[in-house]
């Protein structure tokens, strides 16, 4: 079962008190250890130290009861003395006889005449020593050496304590900081969960025009919220265009059906009129320019990005031919492209240029090179269109305010425009001037004087 996003925050929060908290204790205790240590090896530095000066200065007081006795109340430090033979001449009272763990530590110090610390076992402990030499200078100590020991229970202990308390604390601070994290995870969470529940709602009900709940923080979820909510009424945009794309192919559909119908039943009653049947052959020549038109203008929505190179040159040069349109300028372009949806595209064009130019006026085609882009234009000598219209006329099913007198099914400029978005171009439109603007294959601007 995979762990919830809270459960994950509290893991993580968990985990990294236990971790930050378990490298903080380790690094306390190799400090307080190493200063523990230090000051112990200070004091067993001073003690020897002392004795050595008191083996100088007045070396009968070595053998003195209570001489090398420890100070009362710091720490215990138990010491004897060598002779330069390495032979014990006093030691500390509390030694009772015993012997420290340093003989090879009192070699060297006898031999080399320098001071050195050594670590060892005495009594089943771990015990730090340090051993001075004495100078040879009258008593019985002179040229010898001095040896001072303690136990290092004491600094084992004081490091067992500190491990503990740093345990203790990481455990408590882990405790303390899952519960925080779970708590304001459940409370930054709790607008996530609501907007859980609205979008369920609106899953369930189906109904795009509703909106999920605005949240004021955090600001990452009310970020995500605007975003699902421009999702919601992209949906409910796309929605109304559907249907009102489905009522407008209706209406346009019925018109031309119902004079089939009625035509069909007049010929039924009545016979063979060739009237008639031109006008049946005309609305059934309608019918299938509409749906063909309808075809053409789903295919250039639902196209993918084409791979296919396209000389725009000669598309121009034929289409022109083919409508009986002036070549006014032409230099080479290569687009990848969709050719067929393209041929589609600028037929369209010339198209709408002999329906709303004059009748029997040019119409011109020019294909010019602006590096990036290539620019494929149908010009009339028409009015063309006002600034207001340019976007209604994109629209599927629109023909202008004659629309009642216009031939056409008003898709062909929403073809165009649908092709040119699956090229990643775009249409510009200026009066009766439409351009297709489409990205180059290659970089042509050298070739911009080749005319064709």
């Amino acid at each position: 079962m995979r762990m919830s996003l809270r459960g994950r925050i509290v893991a993580g929060t968990v985990a990294a008190i236990i971790l930050a908290v378990a490298g903080l204790g380790l690094t306390v205790g190799v400090l307080v250890g190493r200063d523990l240590r230090g000051s112990l090896d200070q004091t067993l530095h001073d003690r020897a130290i002392d004795i050595v000066r008191l083996s100088v200065s007045t070396p009968a007081l070595l053998t003195a009861p209570g001489a090398l006795a420890s100070p009362t109340g710091g720490t215990e430090v138990d010491v004897e003395v060598f002779d330069r033979h390495g032979k014990v001449i006093a030691s500390s009272p509390a030694l009772g006889g015993r012997r420290l763990p340093g003989d090879a530590l009192v070699a060297q110090a006898l031999a080399s005449g320098t001071g050195g610390y050594a670590t060892g076992t005495f009594a089943g402990a771990p015990i730090r020593m340090y051993a001075a030499p004495v100078a040879d200078v009258g008593g019985a100590a002179a040229g010898g050496a001095v040896l001072a020991g303690s136990s290092l229970g004491a600094v084992t202990n004081t490091l067992g304590h500190v491990r503990a308390v740093i345990a203790l604390s990481a455990i408590a601070a882990a405790v303390i900081g899952g519960l925080l994290a779970a708590l304001v995870a459940g409370r930054g969470l709790r607008p996530l969960r609501r907007l859980t529940v609205a979008a369920g709602a609106i899953e369930h009900t189906g109904d795009a025009s509703q909106r999920l709940p605005q949240v004021g923080s955090p600001r990452e979820i009310a970020e995500l919220t605007g975003t699902l909510n421009g999702m919601l009424a992209a949906l409910e945009h796309s929605r109304a265009t559907e249907r009102r794309f489905l009522a407008d192919a209706s209406h346009e559909l019925r018109t031309p059906l119902t004079s089939l119908r009625g035509n069909a039943a007049y010929l039924a009653r009545h016979g063979e009129d060739p009237e008639v049947l031109a006008a049946i052959e005309a609305d059934a020549v309608r019918v299938g320019q509409l749906v063909d038109d309808l075809l053409a203008l789903e295919r250039a929505e639902a196209q993918e990005a084409p791979r296919e190179r396209v000389d725009l040159a000669a598309l121009a040069r034929e289409g022109a031919r083919r409508a009986g349109a002036e070549l006014d300028g032409c230099h080479a372009a290569v687009v990848w492209g969709d050719r067929a949806a393209l041929v589609g595209a600028l037929g369209n064009l010339l198209d709408n240029a002999r329906l709303h130019g004059p009748p029997g006026g040019p119409i011109s085609v020019r294909l010019d090179v602006d590096a990036p882009w290539a620019r494929l234009s149908v010009s009339d000598a028409g009015p063309g269109l006002a600034p207001e219209q340019v976007e209604a006329a994109f629209r599927r099913f629109w023909r202008g305010p004659e629309s009642g007198t216009t031939p056409g099914s008003g898709l062909g400029l929403a073809i165009v425009r649908a092709t040119a978005t699956a090229h990643r171009g775009r249409v510009e439109v200026d009066g009766a001037q439409f351009t297709l603007v489409l990205p180059l294959a290659h970089d042509v601007a050298a070739e911009v004087a080749a005319s064709c």
